[in-house]
């Protein structure tokens, strides 16, 4: 795993960061539904309050892998609280998946993972975000739902 601190772009920073914050109410509503492949959600615990999360983060898969592209960073709250937990469950497409093992992946050597789980537009959008790493989860078992 990847320890060293990647931060936003400045494109992300810039013109994400404020409409992130305009947009996440609605899109946390309809992340992870069925038919609604903008956005999963994660759903995890707090480092530290233990408290449980909701958050929307763009994910794929890719076979017995969820694929997470890592826009704000590694250094994202629920990243880090992911990583602290081992996992997270992910509801992605309507279903929901519990997945463990994270893992932070540098663009480079990704390429093959994010290849399967995303299409060329997709791909292009990461490199005009100037998205540098991923969140890779291996499947823990079958779909919960």
């Amino acid at each position: 795993m990847l320890d060293t601190a990647v931060r936003p772009s400045p494109v992300v920073r810039v013109v994400m960061g404020p409409m992130t914050r305009l947009l996440n109410p609605l899109i946390k509503k309809l992340a992870g539904r069925r038919h609604f492949m903008m956005a999963a959600q994660i759903h995890h615990v707090g480092r530290r309050s233990g408290r449980a999360y909701v958050t929307p983060a763009s994910a794929s898969l890719a076979g017995d892998l969820i694929v997470i592209p890592l826009t704000f960073g590694n250094q994202s709250d629920w990243s880090r609280n992911v990583r602290a937990a081992g996992g997270a469950t992910i509801r992605l497409n309507g279903v929901d998946y519990r997945a463990v093992r994270p893992e932070l992946v540098d663009r480079a050597d990704a390429i093959q993972v994010v290849r399967q789980a995303y299409g060329p537009f997709q791909r292009a959008a990461f490199r005009m975000l100037g998205i540098r790493q991923v969140m890779v989860l291996r499947l823990a078992d079958r779909p919960v739902s």
